[in-house]
């Protein structure tokens, strides 16, 4: 017998890839081997920016930690040959049940940035949310993408930008807005102030130093056109800052006055429908949808607020029973994985959000990295409804699962 043809039986080699961006992607094969290619690739103090969250990061362990706790209690021996994963959120068809959340200055991972993550949105058929805060501007999204986009807004004090901004997404096909309730002041995010890190980014010999250590990254960064708060990039310039003292002025405009008068005043100028985000308490749902708020988006807005906040996933299934249907429930932070959507669903959401996985896959690969990730959910997805008996988002309910 011949060794070597032994050993061909059960062996076969790997054909080498040739492409940097497809060997990162083979060996990236869940969220959190996503986030190391991008702390390998990132300046530190920018990886440390999307990753980090208030305080002593409590918050941000337990809303990922949280889906741990639930198990599934599949049933077997049913027909699972054909999945649909497709739902209705707000009104409009959606390829499965997931909402790429909003996020700011995301071009901190890729000079692409939104364009890239609304392109892949689009393929995927999932909504795309834009932030105020975004480095590309409501219009440059609007030309990339035909896919459902959203738009994310504050209510600052200036009013006038605000309706601005609100008008200029309806103009450009926008179909769903958000507003964000829990930002009265921001959170102290401790990593951010151990590092010196600053919108915009101070320069100092650490700088340097980490931009050398991260060529591919600063090589993309200086090599394109300048980071900038592109909504608001019409606002007068002050001093010698720039667009960034622009940023600045929008930050200082935050509204601590904020109340639920400022919703039926967002209601009042914006026809489609509304989403708040960051609601944290089943009271505060209820008051929502008594003012015909059309979702609840649970949040604590990524741990990155209030520490010790509530965890969403764990308030999910008071507020669906509280609600009875009286609006749609959207679970954001800690979403890992498909089957973490599918467990939110059972316990009464109807999507679920993600924003720092798609940050991570950008940095990780660009465009081609949030297809990755967006692949990675849909199957993830699939998989657990076929593992778990259930062939349609529509048969997902309780009895799926039970908390540990």
């Amino acid at each position: 017998m011949n060794p070597w043809e032994t050993f061909r039986s059960v062996v076969s080699f790997r054909k080498f890839e040739t492409d940097p961006v497809a060997r990162r992607l083979r060996t990236a094969v869940t969220v959190d081997d996503l986030r190391r290619v991008a702390r390998r690739r990132l300046p530190r103090g920018v990886f440390d920016y999307i990753d980090g969250g208030a305080e002593d990061e409590r918050s941000l362990a337990k809303n990922a930690a949280a889906f741990a706790q639930l198990e599934f209690q599949p049933n077997v021996l049913r027909d699972v040959s054909q999945i649909d994963m497709s739902t209705t959120l707000l009104g409009k068809h959606i390829a499965m049940p997931l909402v790429l959340a909003p996020t700011g200055y995301t071009r901190l991972t890729h000079s692409q940035g939104e364009l890239s993550v609304a392109r892949a949105s689009a393929r995927a058929g999932i909504p795309y949310s834009l932030s105020t805060m975004s480095t590309r501007s409501i219009e440059e999204v609007a030309a990339v993408s035909d896919g459902p986009k959203w738009f994310q807004v504050y209510t600052w004090k200036d009013r006038g930008l605000v309706r601005e901004l609100v008008e200029r997404s309806a103009a450009a096909g926008y179909e769903a807005l958000w507003l964000t309730v829990d930002t009265a002041v921001l959170g102290r995010r401790e990593r951010d102030t151990r590092r010196g890190f600053s919108i915009p980014p101070q320069i100092g010999p650490g700088t340097l130093v980490d931009g050398v250590l991260h060529p591919a990254w600063t090589i993309d960064f200086l090599t394109h056109d300048p980071i900038t708060f592109a909504n608001v990039d019409h606002l007068p310039q002050h001093a010698s800052g720039g667009d960034m003292t622009r940023g600045a002025y929008v930050m200082q405009n935050f509204d601590q006055r904020l109340s639920w008068s400022d919703v039926e005043w967002l209601q009042s100028i914006w026809h489609g429908p509304l989403v708040l985000k960051g609601i944290q308490t089943v009271d505060d749902a209820l008051r929502a949808a008594d003012l015909g708020v059309h979702g609840i988006g649970l949040s604590n807005h990524g741990g990155r607020q209030l520490d010790d906040a509530p965890v969403p996933l764990e308030l999910v299934e008071p507020v669906a029973q509280a609600l009875q249907g009286r609006a749609q429930i959207i679970c954001d932070g800690g979403v890992r994985r498909g089957s973490d959507v599918v467990k939110a669903i059972a316990l009464g959401a109807t999507a679920c959000s993600i924003g720092r996985p798609y940050l991570y896959a950008m940095a990780a690969a660009g465009e081609r990295g949030v297809d990755h990730l967006l692949a990675f959910y849909r199957d993830g997805i699939g998989r657990t409804m076929a593992l778990t008996g259930r062939t349609s988002i529509h048969e997902i309910d309780r009895r799926l699962v039970r908390w540990r």
